[in-house]
């Protein structure tokens, strides 16, 4: 009796151990279209192109459904202010407000399907996934200050409109069973800096793989030496722009003046 328990529990083991090896086989392998963004006199905007691949054991092999990838692309991180406006009277005046000390500069959520189709609200939420979600402190619960909430949805509501912020469902288009393509396009308002890039592999709502790449934004030509010499010198730079100003304004009413 107690050789026929040992004998299963071997084999309990065995099993768990094989399934955990055949869950951890399936990973990803990712490029960029390019790891650097320039910015000249011309630049309007770029996109990047983000290529992929399910493997098992070294050989790609069919993407088993539910499957799914979610690509986020992050800026830089910066200081962002968020103020309530409120009608008094005739006036708007500033009420309320929230000061976001790490929040990134951009970010781009892109699935293979809608967050709904892929799980609940809290796996969501567990998984950090959307752009609520990587905004809202991990382990939040759904009692999270509900100001706090209406703060963040505001934030995302203004970078969004700026081209910013961006949740496409559907962004992420496997070409094959295993290979799959996003593009994420940056504004010509992007700010310059390092993007991080996450690519993660999902059974379900549970995270199989992970892999994280960079790109970097960076301005050349004339408008990057402007750039480091405003930074290096910021007092002579301030004043060539004032006289700069008033030499120009002068020059204007020469010409417009009438007799």
């Amino acid at each position: 009796m107690i050789g026929r328990r040992v004998i299963a529990a071997l084999a309990l083991a065995a099993a768990l151990v094989c399934g955990g090896a055949a869950a951890q086989a399936q990973s990803l392998v990712t490029s960029l279209s390019t790891h650097r963004v320039l910015i000249g006199s011309n630049y309007t905007g770029a996109q990047i192109a983000v290529f992929g691949s399910v493997e098992r054991e070294g050989r790609t092999v069919a993407r088993p459904d539910p499957n799914d990838v979610v690509v986020t692309v992050t800026g830089p991180r910066r200081h962002i202010l968020v103020r309530e406006k409120e009608r008094q009277g005739p006036l708007w005046l500033n009420s309320e407000q929230r000061r976001y000390g790490d929040a990134p500069s951009f970010m781009a959520v892109l699935t293979t399907r809608p967050l709904a189709e892929m799980g609940t609200e809290e796996d969501a939420r567990r998984l950090q996934i959307g752009l609520k979600n990587k905004l809202t402190p991990a382990g939040a619960a759904q009692s999270f200050d509900t100001g706090e909430a209406r703060f963040t949805e505001a934030l995302i509501r203004i970078k969004s409109n700026d081209g910013l912020y961006q949740e496409i469902e559907r962004g992420v288009t496997f070409l094959t069973p295993s290979m799959f393509r996003a593009a994420v396009s940056l504004p010509a308002t992007a700010p310059t800096g390092n993007y991080d890039v996450s690519v993660e592999l999902y059974a379900g709502t549970v995270l199989l793989s992970r892999q994280q790449t960079s790109f970097e934004v960076v301005q050349i030509g004339f408008e990057q030496q402007v750039a480091g010499f405003a930074r290096g010198w910021s007092l002579t730079y301030g004043m060539a722009t004032a006289l700069a100003a008033l030499f120009f304004g002068w020059l204007a009413t020469v010409i417009f003046r009438r007799d």
